[in-house]
């Protein structure tokens, strides 16, 4: 292979290897880009002496470049000798269009992975379960963008079980997961911790028990609640169970909103988690759940473990810790 810089042009080399079989017969040979740039020079300036000067080489070295790029290609000439400079010939004006775009396209390349190396470019494919939506995803992104515009953002939203299926998959770069449910699996994934999230019971404004400073879930025993399942295994409702109740979903309810519509509306009461908590309606009251034994909900940054990240994982892993502490939760 020549070395551009030195202009060495491996004038040694033997006739081409073999193609493997069941490659089309009339691919050309391997080609260095050395030589293809030296012919684009060449070409362009009408002179071996003009391209070597641009090059920052010998004439004679621009001179062996294009003997070993010629001899690569059947041995024709691609260039007329004139009494002044050279002249494309008829296979040097057939070559010329394709040489040029294989170098524009390899110019574009390495700019395409050096903005990826530098998270400047490329993209990031994530998702994040619901109520992450509220603040701290939102919060992360406009973090990230302003540091690097370049970088496209992918961005779906779904239930833990489900992302976490998705980065196995390969579908996702990076999830926002949370323990709602039970423990995360850690075989797979590697689990960056963002906080512990708090949880609220959401009251209507006039409930006998929306002036408590906390309360505890066997209080609420006897509520009727809004929940987006409706099953209380993996549901926000889950750790009732261990307090010997299992709570009456009356009405099953996915949008965070418009569970706030239906507390508002005296039918029965939601846990909220501190995510989701920020933009609640002002005929709503939030009590803070205290359960001291009981884990606390954590909300995690889950990347798989045994797969090179995307570059700009790093840098968005960063903005989503960043938000995570202005949440006052962590």
């Amino acid at each position: 292979m020549p070395n551009p810089h030195t202009g060495d042009t491996g004038a040694a080399q033997g006739p081409a290897a073999p193609l493997p079989s069941g490659l089309p017969p009339d691919l050309p040979p391997d080609l260095s880009t050395g030589w293809l740039r030296t012919f684009v020079e060449v070409a362009r300036h009408g002179s071996f002496t003009v391209a070597a000067r641009e090059l920052g080489w010998t004439q004679s070295a621009v001179s062996r470049q294009i003997a070993a790029l010629e001899a690569a290609l059947g041995g024709e000439p691609l260039f007329d000798r004139l009494p002044r400079g050279v002249r494309p010939t008829a296979h040097g004006r057939t070559l010329l269009p394709h040489a040029e775009e294989l170098l524009s396209r390899l110019l574009s390349l390495g700019r395409e992975l050096t903005a990826l190396r530098d998270a400047a470019g490329g993209l990031l494919r994530f998702g994040a379960f619901a109520t992450a939506d509220a603040g701290l995803v939102p919060r992360a992104i406009a973090a990230f963008r302003a540091r690097h515009p370049g970088v496209a953002l992918s961005r779906e939203e779904g239930l833990t079980p489900a992302l976490l299926s998705r980065l196995a998959e390969g579908e996702l770069d990076l999830a926002v997961v949370s323990t709602t449910g039970g423990a995360l699996p850690g075989e797979a994934y590697e689990l960056h911790h963002l906080l512990d999230e708090t949880l609220y019971v959401a009251l209507p404004a006039g409930h006998a028990l929306a002036g408590e400073p906390e309360l505890r879930l066997p209080r609420l025993a006897a509520e009727d609640w809004i929940s987006g399942s409706p099953r209380v295994e993996g549901s926000l409702l889950e750790p009732a169970l261990r307090h010997g109740f299992r709570p009456h979903v009356a009405h099953v309810v996915a949008e965070w909103t418009a569970k706030q519509g239906y507390v508002a509306a005296g039918l029965g009461v939601a846990l909220v988690p501190a995510l989701a908590a920020e933009g609640v309606r002002p005929d709503i009251a939030l009590v803070p759940i205290r359960d001291e034994g009981a884990p606390p909900r954590r909300v995690y940054a889950a990347t798989a473990r045994d797969r090179a990240p995307a570059p700009a994982t790093g840098p968005f892993l960063r903005a989503l810790r960043e938000a995570a502490a202005r949440t006052g939760s962590s």
